[in-house]
């Protein structure tokens, strides 16, 4: 088992952001590996989250990116327990982010339901259709029309879309490691992204 010093401490911090004790903590849980560290303040991250997922965010911002060039400009709403946290660098910097990823990705809603019910079945019909002309057997065509209908969700919903700028985690997971840092529960409310020419 690797010694651990301040440098992996140091190195660690510098990567999640978690507090000392956090990843000294975490470094001794994973034998010194700094990738198992790594996973295991994710994870932490991730169950923090998800018990503070119940608690009401009335607080946040709505910030307005516009693209380099004037063409793509989203507006989005995030929302967070306190005017504390909403003020902070750290906060207007993530909803930032995250304006800058819809403006790249063009998610169709922030999860599943969101998605317009004939925009999936116009997908579904689709794929169907790919199947057949390939000449797939019918017997399995509903299991390739839903394996493409999940890839479809993860391409088009913005939570389940992989962030732009660490393609290894998705959207979610980089509001859980937010939400591991703030401590409070935060919550994508809405977004509108407009491209210049395009209903």
């Amino acid at each position: 088992m690797a010694e651990i010093n301040t440098q992996m401490i140091k190195e660690l911090r510098a990567r999640t952001n978690a507090g000392v004790m956090d990843c000294k903590e975490a470094l001794n849980e994973a034998a010194g590996d700094m990738e198992k560290a790594v996973d295991f303040l994710r994870k932490k991250g991730l169950a923090t989250a998800l018990k503070r997922a119940g608690r009401e965010t009335s607080e946040g911002l709505i910030h307005a990116y516009i693209h380099t060039g004037g063409k793509i400009g989203v507006l989005v709403e995030v929302n967070c327990e306190t005017d504390f946290v909403a003020k902070t660098d750290e906060f207007q910097t993530f909803v930032k982010d995250l304006a800058m990823h819809i403006a790249a990705s063009r998610p169709l809603g922030i999860q599943r339901e969101d998605v317009p019910e004939g925009v999936v079945q116009r997908e579904e019909q689709i794929y169907r259709a790919q199947a057949q002309e390939m000449g797939k057997p019918e017997n399995i065509l509903d299991k390739i029309v839903q394996g493409k209908i999940e890839k479809f969700y993860k391409e088009s919903c913005l939570l389940e879309q992989q962030y732009i700028r660490d393609p290894d985690i998705t959207v979610q997971d980089f509001i859980h490691d937010m939400v591991a840092k703030s401590g409070e529960s935060l919550a994508v409310r809405r977004f509108v992204r407009y491209q210049l020419g395009s209903e």
